[in-house]
């Protein structure tokens, strides 16, 4: 098999998060973001089924204009979005379709497996599924989108070696992230020679404010890259990546990506010295030191979600936005059935197993104060 991404740039339109005005996708504005995106040369554009608004708005802003050679876009199916049936997960594929008035995609994905989220998956029999769309012709590539660990994506890939690239989340904050696990999860897709789609490269837009050491360290080695000219980067210069995804929602967002990449064909000496100095001040940075190996949850009789509660915690202290840490807390622990820290009865189980000697019931109540869940 040959490079099935060839001639694509090493940035990628992610349709997720587009302009708004007046509580809607701002199409106009959208149309010029699109415009200036082909025009420096870049093709690769990423939407979803479960992307509100999105594949319209692609419909508008992209197919409508250029001619369907221009470009290639890649869509994809989420059936544990609220599916039923397998005929209703199915149908998200001609849904997409439609909205988009695309013809075919370049690139379908099954969308955001791991852990409870594959299950569905394997039931609806959609790995067989998407081969019979590209079959048909209907999709020209198959893979998916992967949220969860090194061990799992290993797995999957072995019983699912007809997959022809991974989507990852990828950036310098999370490269040694013991819960997302980048790093691992990077290496897992290279060891089965998958091309690696990069997600959340600036992971939400964090990495554009963040912590101030990390800030001084990058300019001072190049102050003419951005803040996340520097994440973006970082993703694009590993081998086996073949496109970054950045969810632009702006002209400014869009051009200073278009610069970080245009002619960006690796860091020099100076640089890879600065963003190896700034993971290692992210990684050392003073944040609850969970590894999260999740000893304590299985010791915990209320099933509180400890390294997903400091997961959060950590997140606002490095970045110091509670909006996102707070959504990362509600991500985490409600979205997986875990109960929240100021649930917690104190019994200090959680602290006799812990092999890190983490003070677990005092940081759960700052994390407690930190959300408000008391």
């Amino acid at each position: 098999m040959g490079n099935i991404f060839e001639g694509i740039g090493k940035l990628g339109f992610g349709l997720m998060r587009l302009p708004q005005r007046d509580g809607k996708i701002d199409i106009e504005e959208t149309k010029k973001m699109v415009d200036l995106f082909l025009d420096s040369g870049f093709t690769y554009f990423d939407t979803a089924f479960v992307y509100l608004g999105s594949e319209d708005a692609t419909r508008e802003a992209l197919v409508e204009r250029y001619p369907r050679s221009a470009y290639q876009l890649a869509s994809k199916c989420a059936p544990w979005m609220g599916s039923k049936s397998i005929v209703e997960a199915k149908s998200q594929f001609n849904i997409s379709l439609d909205r988009s008035g695309a013809g075919y995609f370049d690139y379908y994905l099954l969308h955001n497996l791991g852990e409870g989220r594959t299950k569905v998956f394997d039931e609806y029999g959609l790995w067989d599924w998407i081969l019979d769309l590209r079959e048909k012709g209907k999709i020209k590539h198959a893979g998916f989108s992967f949220h969860s660990s090194a061990d799992e994506l290993d797995e999957l890939l072995k019983l699912h070696p007809e997959m022809e690239f991974v989507q990852l989340q990828v950036n310098y904050a999370d490269w040694d992230n013991p819960y997302i696990q980048s790093r691992a999860c990077y290496e897992v897709a290279r060891r089965h020679n998958k091309p690696i789609v990069v997600m959340e490269p600036v992971k939400g837009g964090m990495l554009t404010t963040p912590p101030k050491k990390v800030e001084n360290i990058l300019s001072a080695a190049n102050g003419d890259i951005s803040l996340s000219g520097w994440a973006i980067r970082f993703s694009s210069s590993l081998k086996g990546v073949a496109t970054v995804l950045s969810g632009m929602s702006s002209i400014e967002q869009i051009r200073d990506n278009i610069k970080s990449l245009k002619s960006f064909n690796g860091f020099d000496s100076k640089e890879r010295e600065a963003i190896e100095k700034a993971m290692e001040t992210i990684k050392n940075y003073p944040v609850v030191p969970c590894t999260s190996c999740n000893y304590c949850s299985k010791v915990c009789p209320m099933d509180i979600g400890v390294s997903e509660s400091f997961t959060a915690l950590n997140y606002l202290k490095l970045f110091g936005d509670r909006a996102r840490a707070k959504y990362q807390e509600n991500l985490l622990i409600t979205r997986h059935g875990k109960r929240r820290c100021g649930e917690c009865i104190e019994c200090g189980r959680c602290e006799e197993v812990c092999p890190q000697h983490i003070g677990i019931r005092e940081f759960l109540k700052k994390a407690d104060e930190a959300f408000g869940q008391s």
